[in-house]
C-alpha cells in the first residue's frame, strides 16, 4: 500500500506506476486505491478485481518461462514427418543425434507417403518433413536440403532368371510379376517409362509395407522395384535398372519463407552434420 515502495519493486519511478494504474481505473472505470497518504487502502472495486489481476500476472509469467524453455531448445515440440519408404536406419541415427545433444527437443514423429506429408507440411500440422517426390517441374512452395540420393532397384530372388546379372535393363522387365508398393514415389512416374519402351509387368500384389513386399520377392511371387538401401532380406538381392536409371533425392523439406523454429534449426544443423550413408549431406554423389 505504498507507491514509492511499488515503484522501486516494479524498477520504474513513482509517477510512472501512478500514471499507469490511473489508466487502469479509468479503463475499469472506478477506481482501485483510495490514496489517503500513508492510509492509501483498496477500495471496493480494487479487492474485487485483485484476484483476477494476480491471475494475470503468474499466468504472464509462466507464459515468459514457457517462451523462454522453447527459444532456448529447454522443452521444444518439433512436429517431423518421414516418408514410409525410407529405410530406417539412417534417419534413427539422425533422431539420435538430435536427442543427444538437444535433449530439450521433444520429437513428435509420423510416416505417410511423400504427397500426404507436403500437405501436412503446407497446412502446419508438421513443421518439416524427409521425403523424395520424382519430378522435373521445381517446386516453388517449399525449400529442399538435400540428403542423399540412392539407386532405384529391381528387387527379385536370387533363384531369379536375372540374379546373376550385374544390372537389368528396363526392357528386361517386360512380362515379369510385380509387387507393387502402394507407397512407392515413382508409383506412376515410372508407368510412363515402361509403357514407353512397350514393357509390361503384371501387379501380383500391392502392399503398404515394405517388409511384407520383400517377403513376397523372397518367397519368387514376383519383383519389386525398391531403392538400393531398403533391399536388406537374405533372400533378396537389388540389381541396378538401366536404360534408363532411376535415382530418387531424399530432403529435408521445410516451407519456402516459413520462418524455422529454434527446434527446427537444430534439426537442420544436424541433418547436415551427419554423413549419410558415410557421405555428408552437402556432397551428394553427381547423378548418372
Amino acid at each position: 500500500m505504498n507507491f514509492t515502495r511499488a515503484a522501486d519493486e516494479c524498477n520504474v519511478t513513482q509517477p510512472a506506476l501512478s500514471r499507469a494504474v490511473k489508466l487502469l481505473e479509468e479503463e475499469f472505470g472506478g477506481e482501485l486505491f483510495h490514496r489517503e497518504g500513508r492510509f492509501t487502502h483498496m477500495t471496493e472495486l480494487g479487492r474485487m478485481v485483485e484476484t483476477y489481476l494476480q491471475g494475470m500476472f503468474e499466468n504472464s509469467q509462466q507464459a515468459k518461462q514457457i517462451a523462454d524453455q522453447y527459444v532456448r531448445l529447454k522443452k521444444t515440440p518439433l512436429k517431423v514427418g518421414i516418408m514410409s519408404t525410407i529405410a530406417p536406419d539412417e534417419t534413427i541415427e539422425l533422431i539420435s543425434a538430435l536427442r543427444v545433444r538437444h535433449p530439450g527437443v521433444e520429437l513428435h514423429l509420423c510416416d505417410a507417403d511423400a504427397p500426404s506429408l507436403r500437405r501436412k507440411l503446407l497446412a502446419g500440422d508438421i513443421e518439416a518433413a524427409i521425403y523424395a517426390i520424382p519430378s522435373t517441374t521445381p517446386d516453388d512452395e517449399v525449400h529442399c536440403l538435400p540428403l542423399f540420393r540412392e539407386q532405384m532397384v529391381m528387387a527379385i530372388h536370387p533363384g531369379h532368371r536375372l540374379a546373376n546379372q550385374p544390372f537389368v535393363r528396363v526392357s528386361d522387365m517386360n512380362s515379369e510379376s510385380y509387387i507393387h508398393r502402394n507407397n512407392c514415389e515413382f508409383a506412376g512416374y515410372a508407368d510412363a517409362i515402361l509403357s514407353e519402351q512397350g514393357v509390361t509387368v503384371s501387379p501380383v500384389y500391392w502392399s503398404d509395407r515394405d517388409d511384407w513386399t520383400l517377403s513376397m520377392i523372397a518367397a519368387g511371387l514376383g519383383f519389386g522395384f525398391m531403392p538400393q538401401h531398403s533391399v536388406n532380406h537374405p533372400g533378396v538381392v537389388g540389381l541396378p535398372i538401366t536404360e534408363p536409371e532411376f535415382w530418387r533425392e531424399v530432403n529435408l523439406v521445410t516451407v519456402r519463407g516459413r520462418r524455422h523454429s529454434p527446434a527446427v534449426g537444430a534439426l537442420v544443423r544436424e541433418a547436415v552434420q551427419k554423413k549419410w550413408f558415410r557421405e555428408p549431406a552437402d556432397t551428394l554423389p553427381a547423378a548418372e
